[in-house]
């Protein structure tokens, strides 16, 4: 047994209701992959008789613990496309720039994008991702390899026809069984590029399979709005009515859900929504994601980044404070989305929006041991009247000290362990203007919801 203890640590403490709090000189004892206990410093709780264990320890003076950020909606080999859709509207940086892009896909340029966003996620705290994309079979091999959890959803679309949605649900149910920190999806892409049919056999396929379905749904106001002139449905209806939220969903975006909408989600406990709130102001996509009104009808909500293509970076602190800014900009009031309810998004919500409620998001005994140690004493954090401000509002990617998945140290002294980061770094470069590349033509998909 692999024993592990971080000594004199200050540890977030998440409930599931009111206030976050922060308890100061904390020892967290780890064993295999999962935390056994979480005590003050020093006492019997995380002592150990055995003279061969714990194998190492953690000094965590000055520290922070928190729970392993989840990106809890992302594409992550589309850190290759990063800074090149730039100043267009949504529809252009679909039709114009994206999708003729995603042509140029290969399974290598699949694997090097995803090492680098593996790379950076856990050098930010990001210990679990929720991806939706193609060649899903290489990003499980960069999961594997840098050591980070992941739920990949093979993305499809009706058009590729139904031998593609086949392989799609046969890779699905292959990643679910590939590693212990790989849990897996059904991807159809959205509700305005997959026909109901095939939404109908996706749903039919989880519910058999007792998988997930992961897609994009009422991402905007227009979306909701062409799905009514179109159907007489808003998309979230088209889930129900395929019986997507029966099997149980993660939507991405979401921000074109209606008041209709709502009480048809509260029918569906297993449904939940991920805001990536940085890429509605980018793409001027109007409204954000209407946190408030899912929460009060019981659904789960994470937060994410979606693709560095449009997000820049997968960096979750910025999206968290993106969360708490537009949330009290949505509902003109400073008084909602406070630090607690905020970090609980972050931490329990994101956890459930991947699946992985019983698993992650807090760090408790029982729990596995995703972990990560921040500084707080740069000057940006100081001075600390409240750490849980600075997590929400001051904290960087670069305050991540140390970073540990499944029980294992990734990230030391903000140097990762299981990569090499120059060699990382040195693929991306000289494959990435193959991807950006416009002159072969075509595209993947037309934007037209």
């Amino acid at each position: 047994m692999a024993r592990l203890v971080i000594r004199n640590v200050s540890v977030l403490v998440v409930p599931e209701e009111g206030e976050c709090r922060v308890d100061e000189a904390q020892d967290i004892l780890v064993e295999d992959d999962r935390i056994v206990a979480v005590a003050p410093t020093g006492t019997h709780a995380v002592q150990t008789t055995d003279p061969a264990a714990p194998s190492e320890v953690l000094d965590g003076t000055g520290l922070l613990a928190v729970p392993g950020l989840v990106n809890s909606h992302t594409h992550s080999p589309m850190v290759m496309m990063r800074g090149a859709a730039e100043d267009l509207a949504i529809e252009d940086w679909f039709n114009q720039r994206i999708w003729p892009m995603e042509v140029n896909l290969t399974p290598e340029r699949v694997r090097v994008g995803a090492r680098l966003a593996c790379a950076e996620m856990l050098l930010g705290g990001v210990t679990t991702f929720v991806d939706h994309y193609f060649h899903t079979d290489q990003i499980a091999e960069a999961t594997v390899e840098s050591g980070i959890r992941a739920d990949l959803a093979p993305t499809f679309f009706s058009s590729a026809g139904e031998q593609a949605v086949s392989n799609a649900f046969e890779t699905t149910r292959e990643l679910a069984q590939r590693h212990p920190r790989i849990t897996a999806s059904l991807g159809p892409h959205a509700t305005y590029t997959v026909t109901d049919d095939d939404l109908r056999r996706t749903a039919d396929f989880a519910r058999a399979e007792g998988l997930r379905i992961h897609l994009h749904a009422a991402e905007t106001d227009d979306q909701t709005q062409a799905s009514l002139d179109k159907h007489g449905v808003t998309p979230i209806q088209v889930l129900e009515r395929t019986g997507v939220l029966d099997a149980g969903a993660l939507v991405a975006h979401g921000c074109g859900i209606d008041a209709d909408d709502l009480p048809i989600l509260e029918r569906y406990a297993g449904t939940a929504v991920a805001s990536c709130p940085k890429v509605y102001l980018k793409l001027a996509m109007g409204e954000v994601t209407p946190i408030k009104a899912l929460r009060a009808v019981g659904v789960d909500v994470g937060i994410g980044t979606d693709g560095a293509a449009v997000h820049n970076t997968l960096d979750v602190w910025e999206a968290i404070r993106m969360v708490a800014l537009t949330q009290k900009q949505r509902e003109h009031d400073a008084e909602w989305m406070t630090l607690s309810d905020t970090l609980r998004l972050a931490t329990r919500g994101s956890a459930a929006a991947a699946g992985l409620a019983d698993r992650i998001g807090v760090l408790e005994p029982g729990r596995q041991a995703d972990i990560v140690l921040v500084d707080l004493s740069a000057p940006h954090n100081q001075p600390l009247h409240d750490p849980r401000a600075a997590l929400v509002y001051s904290v960087r990617a670069s305050d991540v000290v140390t970073v540990l998945v499944a029980g294992q140290v990734v990230v030391r002294n903000r140097r990762l362990t299981t990569m090499d980061l120059a060699g990382v770094l040195a693929d991306a470069r000289s494959l990435a203007h193959t991807l950006v590349d416009l002159s072969a033509g075509g595209a993947v998909q037309h934007y037209a919801p």
